[in-house]
């Protein structure tokens, strides 16, 4: 399913300002219909190592109400999360009715990381694939909306991404040795990843691809992404900013 991603998709500058700010104020628009209707949201982001989830996250969360939305940042389980099945961990962490919920890495870990690493035996993380089925057919059933974000980058665009972080003061925190380690098992990464993929993308909730190795392309089309779960989900169309006066162009959009 990777291989089938065009790498090369990009944005210019102007599209791309032109495009965040469309769909960041038809975001916000569609966050107080989220608290209207009273519907939990729950947004997943997996990616490589600086594939630019944060980023995405960041222009999502930018201008919504503060009051309406919280972004958990998942790292390995600690204390009483870590004596508990791993789905304990998110059983307590969704959001109530009209809130949103945003996970920068989540319950995949168990068929990624703890895949990969050996945190999880085989037959655990191999069952982990029904449980997680079961587990979002659940949020669905109960009202749920759920948008699941892989965002992909090549092998290249990580090493220059990482090696700028190195050189760049402000941005050194972001890279660990960890970081480093992983890269030394992408074709295994790649392999979890794949099989993840197939096998969790299903109708009621399906995996959207983003080529992030333009940072900006990636933003926009979960921007663009996320305006469209809502507005199936809610049922609900937000006005379009761009449209407002009979002389602006149709954008760009990315699909």
């Amino acid at each position: 399913m990777l291989e089938t991603l065009d790498m090369s998709r990009a944005l210019g500058r102007d599209s791309y300002v032109r495009e965040v700010t469309r769909r960041q104020v038809q975001l916000r628009e569609l966050g107080y219909q989220v608290y209207v209707q009273k519907r939990p949201v729950i947004l997943v982001f997996e990616g490589w190592d600086a594939a630019g989830k944060g980023g995405a996250i960041k222009r999502i969360t930018e201008k919504l109400d503060p009051r309406g939305y919280v972004v958990y940042p998942i790292a390995a389980p600690q204390g009483e999360d870590k004596t508990r099945h791993y789905l304990y961990r998110f059983w307590r962490r969704l959001p109530e009715r009209g809130q949103i919920a945003i996970f920068d890495r989540s319950w995949y870990g168990r068929v990624l990381v703890e895949r990969v690493e050996g945190f999880a035996r085989d037959e655990e993380w191999r069952r982990a694939y029904k449980e997680i089925d079961s587990f979002e057919r659940q949020l669905g059933d109960f009202g749920a909306i759920l948008g699941k974000f892989w965002i992909h980058i090549s092998q290249e665009e990580q090493l220059r991404r990482f090696e700028e972080r190195k050189a760049i003061g402000y941005k050194a925190w972001k890279l660990t040795d960890e970081d480093w380690r992983n890269r030394g098992k992408w074709s295994d990464y790649e392999e979890a990843v794949e099989e993840m993929l197939v096998k969790t993308s299903t109708r009621t909730a399906p995996w959207t691809l983003v080529e992030g190795n333009d940072k900006y392309w990636a933003r926009v089309k979960v921007l663009s992404k996320v305006v469209e779960i809502l507005s199936a989900g809610l049922d609900y169309k937000p006005a379009d900013p761009l449209k407002k006066g009979k002389t602006k162009k149709k954008p760009a959009v990315a699909e």
